[in-house]
């Protein structure tokens, strides 16, 4: 992994003048563009050092007292640093017995969108950083993904099988807009005719239509786009640089005209916090084009506890014992476990709610269709003309 270099902040959504707003009963502080409040210590180091939330506020105001009464309010600006990543392979084997994919291609590890409840935040403890806000300003981009993916493509051993993009961080996350990272695997797919699903929370998707519905064409390709909330401000607290919910459903309606199936994501539901609205996120998908629908109950493992509690006890105090206590209840008592299937759903009254919750209205829309296999009828394996060069289509 190469140092690389510093981006600007800006993401789908602007950021605020550093107001203090109460929205859907939410209090916010001054907006830094990012969801994590702290920076745990990483769980393999010996040494862990915290950095706080208050420490990060404290250092606005010191910044406001310098400014003068007649000064700007700045809140706290942390870039994004852009790494690069010199992996050997990038289509990885996924071997849990609770996830419906084999393959998956991630072109970035670490995400910009800042989800606070973001499962995949502990990955970034492995690259010796921190799951808080290391993990949505120290992005690692593998800029070489679309060369190893259709070289291995392009292996004899490989069958054609569908690829999920991406299994753990979003393909489409802001820094994919300047890199092209994601677009460049998806052309070589297409070129192909390898079989992909794109999982998403952002309208960038709708860049890569034209990749997307040509291979849907032969059946190789869906999309899912994962929608929390309708109410623009708790998804402005809770994934601070995804786009918008209106902007998702117009990505739905965009890729669902083109001829591209279209699964909806309510995931992460969490109890007291966004599942009385599962009927709302429902009918807003259906209505937008979506096919079929997914929920998955809010996970929690590692010190993502501690970023989520954290942001909770911030952005909502009201509410905060209330929601970890719903929670617990939907994890028998636990704030997380992590059996298979188990960690999908949860256990107890509370999690049996919410899943006769999501069936009755998913059914009632059309949305529990049985998911459908892509088809790898059209793969064409590319060949190797020479060293560093490659065919499109081959034997």
């Amino acid at each position: 992994m190469d140092q690389g270099r510093e981006r600007g902040g800006g993401g789908d959504e602007g950021l605020g003048d550093g107001a203090y707003e109460v929205r859907d009963g939410l209090t916010s502080g001054p907006v830094r563009g990012r969801g994590a409040g702290l920076n745990p210590g990483n769980r393999f180091e010996t040494v862990r050092l915290h950095v706080l939330g208050e420490h990060l506020d404290a250092g606005a105001a010191a910044r406001e007292a310098e400014a003068g009464s007649g000064g700007v309010r700045g809140p706290v600006s942390v870039p994004t640093t852009v790494l690069s990543d010199r992996s050997g392979r990038v289509i990885n084997a996924v071997d849990s017995p609770d996830l419906p994919f084999k393959w998956t291609v991630n072109p970035y590890r670490g995400c910009e969108h800042g989800c606070v409840y973001c499962y995949a935040r502990p990955g970034h403890e492995y690259l010796g950083m921190s799951m808080g806000l290391d993990f949505e300003t120290k992005i690692v981009a593998k800029h070489g993904a679309a060369a190893l993916l259709r070289r291995e493509l392009a292996s004899a051993s490989w069958r054609g099988e569908p690829i999920v993009m991406s299994g753990v961080t979003d393909p489409y996350q802001p820094v994919e807009r300047e890199l092209g990272i994601t677009r460049g695997c998806l052309e070589v797919m297409a070129s192909c005719g390898q079989p992909v699903s794109v999982v998403t929370k952002s309208r960038l998707v709708e860049r890569d239509i034209d990749c997307l519905s040509s291979l849907a064409g032969i059946g190789a390709a869906r999309a899912a786009v994962s929608l929390t909330t309708l109410d623009r401000g708790l998804a402005m607290a809770m994934e601070p640089r995804a786009s918008s919910p209106k902007d998702r459903l117009r990505a739905m309606s965009s890729l669902a005209s083109a001829g591209v199936p279209v699964v909806v994501m309510t995931a992460p539901i969490i109890p007291g916090l966004n599942d009385h609205e599962i009927p709302a996120l429902l009918k807003a998908a259906k209505e937008a084009g979506a096919t079929r629908a997914g929920y998955i109950l809010l996970r929690l493992p590692h010190q993502i506890k501690d970023v989520f509690l954290e942001w909770l006890t911030r952005a909502a105090p009201g509410r905060a014992a209330k929601v970890e206590s719903l929670i617990r209840q939907a994890r028998g008592g636990d704030l997380y476990r992590s059996g298979f299937g188990e960690r999908q759903r949860g256990t107890g009254a509370r999690a049996d709610q919410i899943k006769a919750t999501f069936g009755v209205f998913a059914e009632r829309l059309g949305l529990r269709g049985e998911r459908e296999e892509l088809s790898s009828a059209g793969f064409r394996r590319p060949t190797v003309l020479e060293e560093g060069q490659l065919g499109l289509f081959g034997g």
